[in-house]
């Protein structure tokens, strides 16, 4: 089932803040999308519905309907499918369509772990970065820290996955990269889940003033540690909110 939202654009993408329009359904703007970015900007926001649990796991992704609240033809919304399908976060099914894709918790748990992995490989090489790059990442990371002091969750989340992209990239491991940005994907709206309740959020990100700490420091042992710890903690805060019933039980 569709959820009734504000809209999908999120503080850091352009265009954020336009209005919704009022009606009912998945709180959608009614101008249609600038046709040069028409294919990037569907996927984003069909991403978008499914990361904020407007569409969830298991339910059938209702074409026709998007398509008539972003004012485009059933065409560019197959294609973005198709994406959101190579990144596993819907599966096609005969007779069906496109179905969210519903993790189990072991699922959800060795994806987690995989994860903790990279990112503790990643963190650790991330130290010998120029200045400039760890410069940036900082930068970053202060912005991600305004959005959480303002209670901004949307936008603190599409900075904190851009931080840990970053991170990943100052590593200069193009495998590592790719297995990181397949299975990132996959997570993404596991971890925003993750952070809806306050106190979850808080020690999020407390988990990444440690991991700039130790960056800025250059300090790769204890950015390691920091990483692996900071995605292995992302498991018990999922849970919590799945027992309160906001994630489902047995689903993700």
């Amino acid at each position: 089932m569709l959820l009734p939202a504000a809209p999908l654009d999120d503080a850091e993408r352009p265009g954020a803040g336009a209005g919704a329009s009022g009606t009912p359904g998945i709180g959608l703007p009614d101008l249609a999308i600038a046709r040069p970015a028409l294919h990037e900007e569907v996927t984003a926001r069909l991403r978008d519905l499914i990361v904020e649990n407007r569409l969830q796991p298991g339910e059938r992704v209702p074409e026709l309907e998007i398509a008539a609240r972003l004012g485009v033809s059933r065409t560019p919304i197959r294609e973005a499918l198709k994406v959101l399908a190579a990144e596993g976060l819907v599966e096609m099914q005969p007779l069906r369509g496109a179905i969210v894709k519903a993790f189990s918790a072991k699922d959800a748990q060795d994806m987690l772990r995989v994860i903790a992995l990279l990112e503790e490989h990643a963190g650790r090489e991330a130290c010998a970065a120029p200045d400039a790059d760890i410069d940036a990442v900082q930068a970053l990371h202060e912005r991600m820290r305004q959005h959480h002091r303002r209670r901004e969750r949307q936008a603190y989340f599409v900075l904190n996955q851009q931080i840990h992209h970053a991170i990943v990239t100052l590593a200069r491991n193009e495998t590592l990269s790719a297995m990181h940005a397949q299975l990132g994907q996959r997570m993404r709206r596991i971890r925003y889940v993750g952070n809806s309740e306050p106190a979850n959020w808080d020690a999020a990100m407390a988990e990444h003033e440690v991991m700039m700490q130790a960056l800025v420091a250059r300090d790769a042992d204890a950015m390691a540690v920091a990483m692996r710890a900071h995605l292995l903690n992302t498991w018990p805060r999922i849970e919590q909110v799945a027992q309160r019933g906001e994630a489902g039980d047995d689903a993700y």
